[in-house]
């Protein structure tokens, strides 16, 4: 069975779901395949910067999630070693907000994207098992034999996307760390401040923001061949929540607390991934009507917590381009001609690519450099980060952060 779309999107994740949404405000109609057969809220949570909520209002669903969620004030590092301070910045300076950044569960994210979607734009079980050219068509093949022909395809589809292998993009490498995330819930109020607290050095990165006034999100990067990790712990959790207490045991009271009282079902460990940034740079994110948005494009280390809010940036971005290509007056009552629109879509989604490029390559070379720094061991690295580079690392943070991705009109 074959049937015909205008656009297709594969995966149903943040940058999916946002896509579907960006060009639904703008009366495009999409499609989301996702290979699961229900959403998948995989995740506990995530820190959404600036940037994230510029894109979220552009959607339209920023003020929900707001009340949902605290917003953070302040950022306190520690040594990972001694526990000593070495910097505190404030996101507040006269009672204004200068940098907005929120804790949002993954699953309030992905179920408000879902629902201001129209019904059926969410196709579940709809696994992509290949992609073949049809002339200026795109024909997406699904695990059950059915085929979808489309006019632009673009793939949301993760690390691991079957659209960017078919652009011919190398595959993420492995960072050489890895991450544990652990998500708690109090019955009553937890009581801490809206603080981001982090603790960095001796070949770990840790630490934990609230996420409203009843839950609290905390990680663990690390270093295996650093820490000497053990080798099948990571699929333990109970092993995991014993190491990370271990780490912070003599650094930080209240992050042991806050583990202790973790339930096993609420940690996660996972390598993590990166673009090479010069891939991203110079690599196939576009080939005619088919091109890479959020972790399909740009995968990168946590370390700025850009991963989702730079994901949202793409969706917004996107949305506008491809609105600007098939949104268009009708002046003498003609149809366009096939040909002539599909170069409109080909330079709509150049123009996308060309703006998404230097950004990316930008952010996962940023975050990597940042992850380094905060967890090296290395006694010149640590010196350098408790009188420096600490605050050089959050400078960095909160300059990235401070992008607008713009309304979502078209021009």
């Amino acid at each position: 069975m074959e049937r015909e779309e205008n656009i297709v999107i594969v995966g149903a994740g943040i940058a999916g779901l946002a896509t579907c949404l960006a060009l639904h405000r703008l009366g495009l109609r999409s499609i989301v395949l996702e290979s699961a057969d229900s959403l998948r809220a995989t995740g506990f949570a995530l820190a959404l910067w600036t940037n994230a909520w510029r894109a979220l209002d552009a959607l339209g669903i920023g003020d929900s999630l707001r009340q949902r969620s605290l917003s953070i004030t302040g950022f306190k590092s520690f040594s990972a070693d001694s526990g000593a301070p070495i910097k505190e910045v404030s996101l507040v300076e006269n009672n204004r907000v200068e940098y907005e950044s929120r804790c949002v569960r993954r699953k309030d994210l992905l179920e408000t994207l879902a629902n201001e979607l129209p019904q059926g734009a969410i196709r579940y079980s709809s696994k992509v098992d290949s992609i073949e050219e049809s002339g200026p068509m795109k024909l997406v093949h699904l695990a059950d034999g059915s085929t979808i022909k489309t006019k632009v395809l673009i793939g949301c589809d993760g690390v691991n996307s079957v659209v960017a292998n078919w652009l011919g993009l190398q595959k993420p490498v492995n960072s050489g760390r890895s991450a544990i995330r652990g998500f708690v819930e109090y019955p009553d109020k937890h009581g801490y401040q809206p603080m981001f607290h982090a603790y960095f050095g001796g070949g770990v990165r840790f630490g934990f923001l609230p996420s409203d006034d009843k839950s609290l999100y905390w990680f663990c990067t690390f270093t295996p061949s650093v820490v000497h990790f053990a080798g099948n712990a990571e699929q333990d959790p109970m092993k995991l929540k014993q190491f990370v207490l271990n780490k912070a045991s003599n650094v930080c009271k209240e992050l042991s607390t806050i583990i202790e009282r973790t339930t096993l079902d609420c940690i996660s460990c996972a390598q993590l991934k990166l673009r090479l940034p010069w891939n991203v740079l110079l690599g196939n994110i576009l080939r005619n009507n088919v091109c890479v948005v959020g972790d399909a494009l740009h995968p990168m280390t946590p370390d700025l917590g850009q991963g989702g809010c730079s994901a949202l940036e793409d969706s917004v971005v996107i949305a506008k381009c491809l609105g600007e290509a098939l949104i268009k007056p009708i002046t003498d009552g003609r149809i366009e001609q096939e040909d002539e629109e599909f170069m409109k879509i080909r330079k709509g989604l150049e123009k996308y690519a060309k703006e998404r490029r230097w950004r990316s390559f930008i952010i996962i070379s940023a975050a990597y450099l940042s992850g380094f720094i905060q967890e090296s061991g290395s006694k010149v690295i640590s010196f350098l980060r408790e009188h420096f580079l600490a605050g050089v690392t959050i400078s960095v943070t909160l300059r990235i952060a401070n992008f607008d991705c713009g309304k979502l009109a078209v021009s």
